[in-house]
């Protein structure tokens, strides 16, 4: 009896041992396809961080893009103010240049139409022009 005890509990100990085995393999198994998802992951992180080096690289030189172009934008929105002031003189003297020559023409056309001869006619429009450009003369001082 005491040898199929011995029997019984070396058998039992090989089944154990075989089973570990078959065990071990699975895990090896196992562990060889968590090394080859290591390494892809690896791979995975290092394009990441390749790709994020080149996002900050080009987001630095958008940075500097946007800068120039505030900057030119609000040289060219100055630039466009001031020429819109001055549009803006010159149209109102302009307005007054017209109101001005108007008055001379109707003037001269009074001035013709009472006076007979055609000389008085030219001399009052000279004269009118000769006062309109000493106003000028006077506005531009």
């Amino acid at each position: 009896m005491s040898h199929l005890m011995g029997l019984a509990i070396e058998s039992l100990v090989a089944l154990l041992l075989v089973w570990t085995i078959i065990y071990c393999r699975m895990l090896n198994k196992r562990l060889k396809i968590l090394k080859a998802d290591e390494q892809s992951l690896k791979a995975t992180i290092s394009e990441l961080i390749t790709a994020t080096e080149i996002a900050e690289r080009a987001i630095g030189g958008l940075k500097v893009t946007v800068r120039e172009c505030d900057e030119n934008l609000g040289a060219q929105l100055s630039e466009a103010s001031d020429l819109s002031g001055s549009l803006g003189k010159q149209i109102a003297v302009g307005s007054e240049i017209l109101k001005r020559l108007c008055d001379i023409a109707v003037a001269a056309r009074a001035t013709s139409e009472t006076a007979a001869p055609a000389r008085a006619d030219a001399k009052s429009v000279v004269a009118a022009a000769q006062a309109f450009a000493e106003r000028r003369r006077g506005l531009a001082a």
